[in-house]
């Protein structure tokens, strides 16, 4: 047995890119069913908004009962409407999660009125800003919302950011054409249909 000398590293080939990334997991030759493909996509958007099952079924309630548009378009436009997910957007945060805790946390005024709820669905014209506590923190300022604001990250068309008081405005309802992330509507309606 060789021993290689102390101090050197050992080249490692570089792994190849993981292509499995971004899909459901599955048994090796086996199709994912049509069942699997919908109930994967239910998870990626409830994931990647971070709400609950519970709370996903009333949404999508509420996005059947709309008369505009189809469904699945609705519950998207709804989803980008949650306080946390507008907070996000209008970039006064590094991530959703984060801008969940923001909203807990009393850090944010809705036409100047504090609300702690991130299911909170803001309306056209409504102003999101920052409690005037959070303005005197000088550190999260700073680390969190600067660092995000001076980001090349476009905020949605259908808010409008005013970067100098750390404020944004809802212009209009979000639309399907809104949300850039790939997703397939259709299957969660397909799903909660049955």
């Amino acid at each position: 047995m060789t021993r290689k000398p102390v101090g050197t590293k050992q080249h490692k080939p570089d792994k190849p890119a993981d292509k499995t990334a971004g899909k459901p997991a599955r048994r090796p030759g086996k199709k994912l069913s049509e069942y699997g493909k919908q109930l994967y996509e239910k998870q990626k958007v409830k994931n990647m908004y971070g709400v609950r099952e519970k709370q996903f079924r009333r949404f999508f309630k509420l996005a059947v009962r709309s008369r505009d548009g189809g469904p699945g378009e609705n519950l998207l436009s709804l989803l980008e409407r949650r306080l946390d997910n507008t907070v996000y957007r209008l970039k006064m945060s590094t991530s959703r999660t984060q801008a969940r805790q923001i909203v807990v946390h009393g850090h944010i005024l809705v036409n100047g009125k504090k609300v702690t709820s991130p299911s909170y669905t803001v309306s056209v014209d409504d102003v999101v800003s920052l409690a005037s506590k959070v303005m005197n923190k000088k550190v999260f300022l700073e680390n969190v919302v600067d660092k995000r604001l001076k980001m090349g990250i476009k905020v949605p068309e259908w808010l409008e950011l005013d970067k100098k008081d750390r404020r944004g405005r809802v212009l209009r309802y979000p639309i399907r054409s809104d949300i850039q992330v790939p997703i397939e509507e259709h299957l969660i309606v397909e799903l909660y249909s049955k």
